[in-house]
């Protein structure tokens, strides 16, 4: 095949040609790139900086400082195409119907994701907390971004999805300081309800771990058909709670052999069955 040294130097002019009248928009299109990858590099550092100042969980600090890395670099990839001359209007439109897509089939996920954030934001428990909600207790072992793990007084672990967990009803037992048992012992209508009462009332006053502010509370609660009920409520720091319900309702059965009063055959105990296991 022989080449026409003319149409070589025409092929060459052209391209010479379009290379410099294309050349401004090349320039200032890697002019962007470079300037916005080191712009999104000191964004990136100062979110993930002031994150980390807010005390926010790291894993949610992480996975928010990339999300936010890769949008805008998203964002400077369609600047620096456009520049370049190229339609972009198509390619955001792919963009546009993959994240539909992607949003779509990860429903759930997003879900659970959104509620981690609630939760990590808004901080209704933190780790090493004991929480009652979805139907499980335990204590708080760790937030992730889709689920809180959670460690039964068993110690079984227990994942619990974020959505339904920020959704849901959360009984904080550590958000306060001291907590207050409601324990019921029932009593036959033999006894005499004062001296019941008096000799509850010592078995709180003799241990230690029940606390004397707030007062103890010792009432009747209700007559049944076969018993009386007498309401035990005193109040302990959440690390003495567990022992506390155990040793009033241990001290109160000793202190009633001892006075010859027998309580009915059951009792009833209307918040130690579900907090003192945790």
């Amino acid at each position: 095949m022989n080449l026409d040294p003319n149409q070589i130097t025409s092929y060459a002019n052209t391209f010479a040609q379009v290379l410099i009248d294309y050349s401004p928009k090349l320039i200032s299109a890697f002019i962007i790139l470079i300037a916005g990858l080191y712009i999104i590099r000191l964004i990136n550092r100062f979110i993930r900086t002031l994150m980390v100042k807010r005390d926010l969980d790291p894993t949610l600090t992480r996975f928010l400082a990339d999300i936010l890395l890769w949008v805008l670099r998203v964002i400077l990839f369609v600047s620096f195409i456009s520049k370049l001359g190229i339609e972009t209007s198509s390619f955001v439109a792919i963009l546009g119907a993959m994240g539909l897509a992607v949003g779509l089939s990860l429903q759930g996920s997003l879900s659970n994701f959104a509620g981690g954030m609630l939760i990590i934001l808004f901080k209704p428990f933190r780790v090493n907390d004991t929480i009652e909600a979805q139907g499980v207790t335990g204590t708080v072992s760790e937030i992730q971004i889709f689920v809180t793990k959670l460690i039964t007084g068993n110690n079984q672990t227990i994942f619990v999805p974020n959505g339904a967990l920020s959704n849901g009803n959360i009984i904080n037992y550590s958000m306060e300081k001291i907590r207050r048992a409601d324990l019921t012992i029932a009593i036959s209508y033999d006894t005499n309800i004062k001296i019941a009462k008096d000799i509850i009332t010592k078995v709180l006053e003799n241990n230690p771990k029940v606390l004397k502010t707030p007062e103890a509370e010792v009432a009747v609660k209700i007559l049944t058909d076969n018993a009386i009920q007498l309401a035990v409520r005193p109040w302990a720091t959440n690390e003495d709670f567990g022992n506390v319900c155990a040793e009033t309702l241990q001290g109160c059965k000793e202190a009633f052999d001892i006075a010859g009063i027998t309580m009915q055959p059951f009792v009833k105990e209307s918040s130690f069955t579900s907090n003192t296991a945790t």
